[in-house]
């Protein structure tokens, strides 16, 4: 049976809004790229959302839009961060290696005749730490700092 897949965060594409009045436009381009990120991030969770999971083509249409989610991973990955985020192009390079791993794992827990319970919570997993990533750095972008057990963060002085 096809288990829907939801993104954790689908608010998260709205915290994005900011406003390029009087910036350099670096920064402009910046945050241009990262709306147009979660945009299609979220038009991809309305696509998973929106699978008839009862349809003999749910798996194929999960699949390919899971496919789609991880090549956007992948181009956010490729964002030349402004030198001011310089520090989080490495996340944004995590949650793309973690949302390929996972996308990766779901093909293989549903592309044979048999669902894989293990390799799907395998991939649910990775899933996870890609969207992780993804709202640490949105709330970084914001100027807050995340309260997380699992994140450490190192301060490096000039």
């Amino acid at each position: 049976m096809i288990k829907k897949i939801s993104v954790i965060f689908p608010a998260l594409f709205i915290a994005v809004i900011l406003t390029a009045c009087g910036e350099d436009t670096e920064l402009s381009r910046f945050r241009k790229s990262m709306d147009d990120f979660c945009t299609r991030i979220s038009e991809i969770d309305d696509s998973i959302n929106h699978i008839d999971a009862q349809s003999d083509a749910a798996v194929t249409e999960l699949l390919d839009c899971l496919d789609d989610l991880d090549s956007t991973f992948q181009d956010f990955a490729q964002l030349d961060f402004p030198q001011e985020f310089d520090y989080l192009e490495n996340l944004a390079d995590e949650s793309s290696e973690y949302m390929t791993e996972a996308v990766k794992s779901y093909h293989d827990a549903y592309g044979s005749d048999n669902y894989d319970e293990y390799t799907a919570e395998y991939a649910k997993q990775n899933y996870s730490k890609a969207y992780k990533r993804i709202q640490i750095i949105i709330s970084f972008l914001h100027g807050e700092e995340p309260t997380d057990a699992d994140l450490s963060i190192e301060y490096q002085t000039e």
